[in-house]
Parts: structure tokens; C-alpha cells; sequence
């Protein structure tokens, strides 16, 4: 049914093809939004998603991206508190989600594999959350910047990012004039390549 294999366990591969469903995402469609209700367990099975927190007036921050064998820890803790979603997941490219009951979160801790797996990723999910925090808290706007563009450029394995201005001071909750401002001194000192509504990272190793 998939091409997951991250997990070994004869027990858990047998539950997870008798209950998963396989959705096929478009570059930029939404899986979650806010207010949502978590039905599902999201894995990455292709591609990748991005993750968005939303304030009640829309404004958004970059939080960090789903590669392929990981979920979203803040869709597990919405979903054993029993709250609605309070972020933003979206396509970066064309991807392939693996969507598991939320019943089966609990449930399968009796699984060794399942229960580390989960821990593992609140632990990751948690210390990309703290890098954020460090960014925004500590760091200037143009740290900010140039962590978003990397991320993106990483999650797309891509140098070049078909990106407009605005859209980057929408999801790091900035003015388009300063993010367009900050980007032309970047590309003064060599970080960056600008050209129209495309934008070239030249720090990617």
C-alpha cells in the first residue's frame, strides 16, 4: 500500500495497512488549518509539508518542515487533548501523507517500535520549535530570513525558490517592504541571487 518502511514490527506493518489511508497532496495544498478538528495521524510518506502557526488575525509563522518517515508533533498533542488544530500544514511539493486514526496514537504504545517512533519525534519537533524561538527572540530579521530561505531550499532540495516577497513576509509575519529590503543587502553580500519572483540561496552547502 505504501512505500513507509520505518517500521519493523510484523504486528504494527500489519495494523498500520489495515487502518492507514494514503492521500496524494498538490504543491501548496493545505492538510491542516486552524480550527480544524485532528482526525488523523499524519506520517510523510513523499515529499514534504511545512508547518505554520496562525494567530486569530491570520498572520503566520514558519515553524518547520515534515520530511518523509516523520509526523507532526503538534497534530498528536492537539489530538490526545482533544483540541482543534493550531497550525497550518501545507504541501511544499507534490507529497504523499500516510493519514492513521488518532485512536491508535495511545493504543499502540504497546508497540515498542510506535512508542519510540513518537518520542523521537516530540523530541525533534521540539528542538526545531526552540531553534525558532531563539530565532525570533534573539536573533534579527535577517537570521530569520536566512533560516526560512535554507529550510525551504533543504525541504525542496533546491538552490533556486520560485518565492515572491510577500509570500516570505507572510509566513514570517513581516512587512513585504523590509523582507524585500533585507534581500537586496543579502544579495549584496553574496547570500542570495534575486531575480523575478525567484530567489537563489547561495549559502547551501
Amino acid at each position: 500500500m505504501t512505500s513507509l518502511k520505518i517500521f519493523t514490527d510484523p504486528d504494527l506493518v500489519a495494523e498500520i495497512e489495515k487502518l492507514a489511508r494514503t492521500r496524494h497532496l498538490k504543491k501548496e495544498e493545505v492538510l491542516i488549518k486552524p480550527g480544524d478538528e485532528i482526525l488523523f495521524i499524519p506520517i510523510i510518506v513523499k515529499g514534504s509539508v511545512r508547518i505554520l502557526r496562525q494567530d486569530e488575525s491570520g498572520k503566520e509563522v514558519f515553524l518547520y518542515h515534515l520530511n518523509p518517515g516523520q509526523t507532526c508533533a503538534m497534530s498528536l498533542t492537539c489530538c490526545q487533548a482533544g483540541r482543534k488544530s493550531m497550525i497550518r500544514a501545507v504541501a511544499e511539493v507534490d507529497s504523499e501523507i500516510l493519514q492513521l486514526p488518532v485512536k491508535v496514537s495511545e493504543e499502540w504504545f504497546k508497540y515498542p517500535e510506535w512508542k519510540a517512533y513518537i518520542s523521537n519525534n516530540y523530541t525533534n519537533r521540539f528542538a526545531e520549535l526552540m531553534q525558532v524561538i531563539d530565532i525570533i527572540a534573539f536573533q534579527n530579521m535577517d537570521k530569520q530570513l536566512l533560516h526560512y530561505l535554507e529550510e525551504r531550499s533543504k525541504a525542496l532540495n533546491t538552490r533556486i525558490l520560485d518565492i515572491t516577497h510577500q509570500q516570505i513576509a507572510d509566513e514570517l509575519h513581516a512587512h513585504r517592504e523590509a523582507i524585500s529590503r533585507l534581500l537586496r543587502v543579502m544579495e549584496q553580500k553574496g547570500i542570495v541571487k534575486l531575480g523575478r519572483n525567484s530567489i537563489e540561496v547561495l549559502t547551501m552547502k
